[in-house]
């Protein structure tokens, strides 16, 4: 069977590692500190947004001025604290049907990238026991212009070698799916946000996503 993409390039948090409540427990707690509203719902619009980018929309509601060093000590301190949520990750916190989903794609010789704004990604990939399945994980140090600017996921496909059309993107953050949808690659959006609704394939669970019917639904969408 002729296989019609050649790559799937997958975010992390909320796309493969049951992750997304620990950024935000992470981040709730530096603002509790600094005194900043923040909430599930802002939460789900940051989600996809690397740390510093998260600090400047936190403090939007901010009275005082922070410095650039503090603005930074900020995502450090709220680093360190996702880091001690994520120390006791394991298997079990893979996502609903996404294990098997690798196996099937490794199997089929689909070549797979991390796209993440995260930068414990590979720290997470080997808590999970699942970072020898990717080929490529993107070095988001290296990323310019983050998302939904779709610099990561194009440096994913080139590094992979294979042209953007040719590839499967998958997000649950609306920033992700902006950055996806700025590609030739095909969209798959989890959740339950407007904006993940708008990809090629959207589902309301990852346990929804199969081999089978990607095959099925890269096919009826190209």
């Amino acid at each position: 069977m002729k296989i019609p993409f050649e790559a799937v390039i997958f975010d992390l948090d909320g796309v493969l590692a049951d992750t997304v409540d620990l950024h935000y427990l992470a981040t709730k707690k530096v603002a509790l500190e600094e005194g900043l509203p923040f909430d599930r719902e802002v939460n789900q619009k940051l989600q996809g947004m690397n740390r510093l980018a998260v600090v400047e929309q936190l403090l939007k509601n901010s009275k005082k001025e922070y410095s650039d060093v503090e603005k930074q000590e900020l995502g450090e301190r709220k680093n360190v604290y996702y880091k001690q949520q994520i120390s006791n990750l394991t298997e079990k916190d893979v996502l609903p049907g996404m294990k098997d989903f690798l196996d099937q794609l490794v199997k089929n010789k689909v070549q797979l990238a991390i796209a993440s704004s995260s930068s414990n990604a590979k720290t997470t990939l080997s808590k999970l026991n699942i970072i020898d399945y990717f080929d490529f994980v993107v070095d988001v140090a290296k990323v310019k212009k983050m998302k939904p600017d779709p610099e990561i996921f194009l440096q994913a496909a080139n590094e992979l070698q294979v042209p953007p059309e040719r590839c499967v993107a998958i997000e649950d953050s609306e920033a992700g799916i902006k950055a996806i949808m700025q590609t030739e690659m095909f969209s798959i959006g989890i959740g339950f946000s407007e904006e993940v609704k708008k990809a090629d394939w959207h589902v309301i669970s990852t346990k929804e996503i199969t081999f089978k019917k990607l095959l099925n639904q890269f096919q009826f969408n190209k």
